[in-house]
């Protein structure tokens, strides 16, 4: 009987473990805006390789001149990789680079990427398209 109940409390164990990255997975439309298009030119600050998603970090001037550091999310590593990015080679630190997305929806410095312009005036993809069958003008959760 003990070992029924412990082989339960290691299943139900696992069950959570593997759950917990799919709960923190989120939708387009939860938190970018399709109706907040954007492009920015700035300079690569920052790289991030992590799963489930790239981020680029990018310091753009705002209209006052000021300089605003941007958080733009992308594909995951192994999607850049099969689409041709290299990371460190393709683009680096200190590159000033254009992205093209959307914009969060809490009017924040971050973003959904799209598409990178790269230095040497190649583009390349970098984040799926905006949404899910919405296109991801409708929010999954109500958002203030």
């Amino acid at each position: 009987m003990t070992n029924r109940f412990a082989m339960a409390g290691a299943l139900l164990a696992l069950g959570v473990i593997v759950a917990l990255p799919t709960a923190a997975h989120h939708s387009f439309g939860a938190e970018y805006d399709v109706n907040q298009p954007i492009t920015l030119k700035g300079v690569l600050t920052k790289v991030e390789w992590t799963n489930p998603h790239t981020h680029i970090y990018l310091d753009v001037k705002d209209d006052q001149g000021a300089v605003v550091n941007w958080q733009l999310e992308g594909y995951p590593p192994v999607a850049l990789h099969r689409i041709g990015w290299k990371r460190d080679v393709t683009m680096k630190v200190g590159d000033t680079v254009t992205v093209s997305g959307w914009r969060a929806r809490d009017g924040g410095a971050w973003g959904h990427s799209r598409e990178v312009t790269l230095p040497s005036g190649e583009k390349m993809m970098f984040g799926p398209p905006s949404g899910t069958g919405d296109g991801g003008a409708t929010p999954a959760v109500d958002v203030r």
